[in-house]
């Protein structure tokens, strides 16, 4: 907190708050979206009189920076944070697991709150983990994990639709008996594809399904690869009816072109991170997006999701298109929901003490733009997920994803699944 002198000279209090988003590069659909839900919530926030400490509401004042999608970047520019602009929290929306690394070493260092959307839970548990400090001021509001379970005790306990895996395979209790049960498997060598490829393999192959050249990794490749023909032809000559994986959006509008010049059409395809954005699937080309999967971690059409003072999913989603005139981001919902969460910690502590704060976010539960947030051990709130699909439209934003597959009550389907793929 710092003062600052209004215009009418009396001091004004405001809390600092920073927020590091990758708003150009590789990630920009991800930033894009997650600082415009951070600055939506301040918004909401201030208009209620700010955040109330004790008996006084305090203003927000947020500063925003871009860490251009380079993890290397981002840990700098939360010290800066930190040390120059001296803001005593830090919130983010979504962004892949190594764009997290920097600023929870910073955050740990400094001892700030950071909080943002993280997941999946496996490569940033895995980042966290090997960690001297374990990342103990960061929390991960509203993630998923690949394949870990939640564990017993906690309301998401034994319950579908909290991690890819149990998602994504209903889609291949529906389709897969229809197809030669071979999979393509392709991700990008970093942590977050890593992730994807030594869990999701070994486990697709459990199921009865073989993910061809999985003993010799074929399939995880460097993210600077262009040339992707030697591993579509290693599918093709195996007859691949599945592609499966997770990489940037660019990254696989490279080995979707490839593919379909070489006459590589296998009748699934599910790709995570990659196909989740408007903008990148739009920047593949022609008819390439048609019939590609992707898990979605939140659209207006989940029921549930509440903001400050009477913002509702659909609102938000409405000013979203209103003001960029493009279709919605799932990656607005977290950049709300992290300053959702902060708030409550700092109302409930009573104090903008960052200790204090980081205490009572341990013990959060509340209801938020991604549903209910409650932390585990591991500072990570769970969130549901449903499996979509893109479809063409007549419109000039041509492509719209609807949910084809839901495990929740509270998140229903709205379009029917293609399959398979022409």
């Amino acid at each position: 907190m710092m003062v600052l002198a209004g215009c009418d000279k009396k001091p004004t209090q405001q809390i600092l708050v920073g927020t590091i988003n990758p708003t150009t590069g590789m990630y920009a659909s991800f930033g894009e979206g997650g600082l415009f839900g951070v600055k939506a919530a301040v918004e909401d926030i201030n208009k209620l009189g700010g955040v109330k400490v004790g008996d006084t509401r305090i203003p927000i004042k947020l500063i925003s920076v871009n860490d251009e999608s380079d993890p290397n970047k981002a840990g700098a520019l939360a010290e800066s944070l930190i040390l120059q602009d001296n803001v005593k929290f830090i919130v983010a929306g979504d962004a892949p697991p190594p764009m997290h690394a920097g600023i929870s070493q910073a955050a740990d260092r400094y001892k700030v709150p950071y909080i943002a959307s993280v997941g999946p839970f496996e490569p940033w548990m895995g980042m966290k983990s090997e960690s001297p400090t374990k990342w103990q001021y960061s929390w991960g509001v509203g993630g998923f994990s690949i394949n870990t379970p939640v564990k017993a005790g906690d309301f998401r306990a034994d319950k579908a639709g909290y991690t890819i895996f149990s998602t994504w395979t209903g889609m291949l209790d529906q389709f897969g008996p229809q197809t030669n049960k071979k999979i393509g498997l392709i991700c990008s060598d970093e942590p977050d594809g890593r992730g994807w490829y030594t869990l999701f393999g070994p486990a697709l192959s459990k199921l009865g399904y073989t993910v061809v050249g999985l003993d010799r990794k074929v399939g995880l490749v460097p993210l600077e690869t262009t040339d992707f023909s030697s591993i579509i032809k290693e599918w093709k000559d195996a007859g691949v009816d599945i592609l499966w994986g997770n990489c940037p959006g660019p990254f696989f509008g490279s080995l979707w072109k490839q593919a379909k010049g070489m006459g590589f059409n296998p009748k699934m395809v599910s790709i995570g991170r990659g196909a989740m954005f408007y903008q990148d699937v739009n920047a593949w080309g022609g008819d390439l997006p048609l019939g590609v999967s992707t898990e979605i971690w939140w659209d207006p059409s989940m029921g549930g999701a509440v903001g400050f003072d009477g913002t509702t999913g659909k609102t938000l989603a409405d000013r979203w298109v209103k003001e960029t005139k493009r279709p919605v981001y799932p990656a607005i919902a977290p950049g709300y929901a992290s300053v959702q969460v902060l708030v409550n910690a700092i109302e409930r502590a009573g104090s903008l003490d960052p200790e204090k704060v980081n205490a009572a976010l341990a013990t959060t539960d509340m209801p938020s733009m991604r549903q209910r947030v409650k932390f585990d051990e591991n500072h990570f709130s769970h969130v549901p997920i449903v499996f979509g699909q893109w479809f063409k439209t007549d419109n000039a934003q041509k492509w719209e994803i609807k949910v084809v597959y839901s495990n929740h009550d509270f998140w229903p389907k709205t379009g029917k699944p293609v399959f398979p793929l022409q």
